[in-house]
């Protein structure tokens, strides 16, 4: 009779963005009843410990943690939270890019760049690129970048990335989520061979905090709108929860998931060459070299 097999390697470390609300926290929730080490980011830290204490409690996994990541609209912000995490983790098997918010009016942020864009785009690009060696290093691994059906439709204006010619709040949310997706796809190109897959993933229309910052009548209409015809946070982080842990999908890497499922997106989602020269954009709004990660 054989020695006894070696159990398999406990789950490794899953960073969620935006985990202390809404469907980042039920991602968080779904992350850790499947064993991983979870970390909770969120602009508000005393949140983030309290989510964190009620889903280890939950979920009987007592590695649950909170991170204080400040505004993430911030380059610098950015910046400082991989370097927490990677001061902290030497290895990263998943990070869900999860942060995000819609603007009904323009915004500029400390840095000179569109709020909108600066969280939405920018933020998850730069902090994939800066834990890419900590990704490598727990292989396989996953990003989960969530972006949403509103691409559809949505153009890229090279010429006016930002929206300083013309701003609409709506238009501006939906195209960043397009970038996302293209984002996701280069990033998966560059990772190929590697054992990091990169997805993205259309959670649906959840009844959550979502649009809430605008205050007015924009977050009273989101309100009622999400009340007659949201998901719940729960149905919501289905889809993320899937792409990120299961093992069906382990070695799918570039694609958009919509109900636990492959979509193709809008074609405008699959031009290769626009996620390319986006890519290139954001390496130098960012200040990373263009060549990595």
């Amino acid at each position: 009779m054989g020695a006894p097999s070696a159990p398999p390697p406990p789950p490794g470390v899953t960073v969620v963005t935006g985990g202390a609300s809404g469907i980042g926290a039920e991602i968080a929730r779904g992350v850790a009843a499947r064993g991983f080490t979870t970390v909770i980011v969120a602009r508000d830290g005393v949140r983030a410990q309290a989510v964190a204490s009620e889903i280890a409690r939950a979920t009987g996994n007592s590695r649950v943690e909170a991170l204080t990541g400040g505004d993430l609209a911030s380059i610098a912000n950015v910046r400082a939270l991989a370097t927490q995490l990677a001061g902290r983790y030497p290895a990263i098997q998943g990070l869900v890019n999860n942060a995000g918010a819609y603007f009904v009016r323009r915004e500029v942020t400390a840095d000179g760049l569109e709020r909108t864009f600066a969280l939405n785009v920018l933020a998850p690009f730069l902090l994939t690129y800066l834990l890419a060696d900590r990704l490598r290093a727990a292989t396989p691994a996953r990003v989960v970048n969530i972006a949403s059906a509103a691409h559809r439709g949505a153009k890229i204006d090279f010429t006016d990335l930002q929206g300083a010619r013309q701003f609409s709040g709506y238009r501006a949310y939906g195209t960043s989520k397009l970038e996302l997706i293209l984002l996701t796809r280069e990033f998966a190109r560059r990772f190929g061979g590697t054992g990091v897959t990169v997805n993205a993933v259309h959670p649906g229309f959840v009844a959550s905090g979502f649009a809430q910052n605008n205050g007015g009548g924009v977050a009273a209409a989101i309100r009622v709108l999400g009340f007659l015809f949201g998901k719940s946070v729960r149905r919501g982080a289905i889809t993320p929860i899937f792409v990120a842990t299961d093992p069906s999908v382990a070695s799918v890497s570039g694609e958009y998931f919509s109900s636990r499922k492959v979509n193709p997106g809008d074609p405008a989602s699959r031009d290769l060459a626009a996620a390319a020269q986006l890519y290139t954009v954001c390496a130098g709004l960012t200040g990373v070299p263009a060549s990595g990660p």
